[in-house]
């Protein structure tokens, strides 16, 4: 009988490092197996390996974004403690394509593994920047593959097959073993004018249907979506038909950087509406570059930079800008708060977003469009018109990708874990795959031989990359950063006598917490708090440095909580002067 399956009950264990691991006799020397350390039960922060005959394969190593819960940092990689500790037996990793969630924390973590890094020319074009920022561009066995025959490594048989997605050169791999052949889909979509690039190889995989196909494990991303993902093809039509029809004023489109197809539409709906093309913002002109130089655009003019661009009619140019989500550092937001360099816009201008919301950014994005419109700025976004197109599979996509793989079980990656267990279940339910298999971060999931089985668990966690390295997120330094963003700070100083009485009144200072006319009735409740609790803790014997700051500490937070709610990060000094010290001081005072 058909059913799917989950590794495990719960996620709840997902952010928190693992103490260890089952099964360090190496489960993996006797069978096929597969652990994935990101990307299973999140979007985004890919990163799975397989093992064999007691050798690894990992395929891809890539970053998600912090969220308001990591203030002070933008980006999060996996935690590679496990890789870290089969770093010997790990033969090698291979890139799928050049997306920051699955490349975007090699440069973070290849220290820790060391092992030879594949990956197409567009990707190793871009990792080789990384690798330069690091500083290890001489150190990473950095070797460049295509799709023209399978690579040997270790134990493993990689063979590359191209598939659509919303950058240059997806992968799909073939990972053939001696217990059976994976298809590791990477991301994808089937699309019949990509516009940039080839469509997916649908002979390819129909040539490894018929060889047989152990587990398809397959992107999850878009599984809610009905349908099909659309056309790359469509988008390029569309946005030409919006350019055209604006005849006056300046026109921006907004998208994804990594999107070179989309970059290239938007340069031939400037050509066909009679605008100069130019690109702002860094991340595009990086992607251009790179682009350029494996091959790709070079039937498209050079773009004009944004001093070019200001410098051109309003009406004869169309800029591409970074931003799309509204983020407060990109070219959009910026421009649209009127803080751009070079850029600025007017009533009557038109901004196109040419990208989907992701979560999260919701309430971000909605603000930068109700402050175009606020200002007379013509806004359109996929809600509209068709302006964009998913680079990952809907429920008929995904469905005809089982009818061409005929795989004998699909394992559900990319994803949160409600997507993880919708594919699992699409696929047995409506789709026919005999059987699905749910596996979260860290599971350790033997593939054969036999039935399918989860024979351990490995660490699994994130690593915050904050300016001073690589920093757990539950770090005791990121959960201060944390409190302090929600519940601000205070700093009390006390000047005590021998006998532990204060001197003078204590100095309080309120980081965060309130002001005007309410910081002030804090400060003075706090003033009287701290000596009423000081007065308790001196008995016979006068009370320590310890003591004396651990109840001002007690006092002034239980003011600050009765008054607002708020649990401020609360520190307290103690200075304690001798006789002759105190004498002085008050000299001093009186000489003042």
């Amino acid at each position: 009988m058909s059913k799917a399956k989950t590794g495990r009950k719960s996620n709840s264990r997902q952010d928190k490092p693992k103490s260890g691991h089952s099964g360090k006799a190496h489960p993996h020397r006797d069978g096929l197996i597969m652990v994935p350390l990101g990307g299973c039960g999140e979007i985004g922060m890919n990163l799975t390996m397989y093992g064999v005959e007691g050798k690894w394969l990992m395929v891809d190593c890539g970053m998600t974004f912090a969220d308001e819960n990591l203030p002070g940092v933008d980006i999060v990689v996996p935690d590679p403690t496990y890789a870290e500790a089969e770093a010997e037996d790990i033969e090698g990793l291979v890139i799928t394509h050049g997306h920051e969630d699955h490349l975007g924390a090699v440069h973070h973590l290849w220290r820790r593994f060391r092992c030879p890094v594949y990956a197409t020319p567009f990707a190793a074009e871009l990792l080789m920047g990384k690798f330069k920022e690091a500083g290890i561009e001489d150190d990473v066995d950095l070797r460049i593959v295509r799709d023209e025959g399978p690579l040997q490594i270790g134990p493993f048989r990689v063979t590359l097959i191209g598939l659509t997605h919303s950058t240059l050169e997806m992968m799909a791999l073939a990972i053939e073993t001696p217990h059976g052949t994976l298809l590791h889909t990477g991301d994808w979509k089937f699309d019949a004018t990509p516009m940039l690039g080839p469509s997916s190889d649908e002979d390819a995989l129909r040539a490894w249907a018929d060889k047989g196909v152990r587990a398809l494990i397959c992107d999850s991303t878009n599984v809610f979506s009905p349908g099909v993902s659309g056309s790359e093809g469509d988008v390029r039509d569309e946005l030409t038909e919006i350019v055209k029809g604006r005849k006056d004023g300046r026109v921006i489109v907004t998208t994804f950087a990594s999107n070179v197809a989309r970059l290239e539409s938007v340069a031939h709906a400037a050509k066909e509406s009679g605008r100069h093309f130019a690109l702002v913002g860094r991340s595009l002109w990086k992607f251009y570059e790179a682009a350029r130089k494996v091959g790709y655009l070079a039937d498209m003019a050079e773009p004009l930079n944004d001093k070019e661009a200001a410098a051109m009619p309003r009406d004869k140019v169309l800029l591409l800008c970074t931003g799309c989500q509204g983020e407060p550092r990109g070219a959009m937001a910026r421009i649209a708060n009127d803080d751009h360099p070079q850029i600025s816009l007017a009533k009557g201008d038109l901004v196109v977003f040419s990208s989907k919301i992701i979560p999260g950014n919701d309430r971000t994005l909605y603000q930068l469009h109700n402050r175009l419109a606020l200002n007379e700025i013509d806004v359109v976004t996929e809600k509209h018109r068709g302006v964009h197109v998913s680079g990952h599979p809907s429920r008929d996509e995904l469905r005809r990708m089982y009818d061409i793989v005929k795989p004998e079980m699909v394992i559900p990656v990319h994803g949160e874990a409600r997507h993880l267990i919708e594919q699992a279940d699409f696929s047995v339910r409506e789709c026919g795959v005999a059987e699905s298999y749910v596996v979260l971060n860290g599971d350790m999931l033997q593939l054969g031989p036999g039935t399918p089985k989860k024979v351990g668990e490995v660490p699994v966690g994130r690593l915050a990359v904050d300016a001073s390295g690589l920093v757990l997120t539950a770090a005791a330094m990121l959960q201060d950063r944390r409190r302090l963003s929600h519940n601000g700070a205070a700093m009390i100083v006390l000047v005590v006598d021998e006998d532990s009485e204060l001197i003078e009144d204590p100095r309080i200072s309120l980081i965060g917490i309130a002001e005007g006319a309410e910081e002030k009735e804090l400060l003075a409740g706090a003033d009287r708090a701290i000596e009423r609790e000081l007065g308790k803790i001196n008995g016979r014997r006068p009370a320590d440095d310890d003591a004396i700051a651990q109840a001002a500490v007690r006092a002034l937070r239980k003011v600050v909580r009765q008054a607002n709610g708020r649990r401020p990060i609360t520190e307290c000094e103690v200075v304690r002067l001798e006789e002759g010290e105190r004498v002085a001081a008050d000299k001093w005072k009186e000489a003042v």
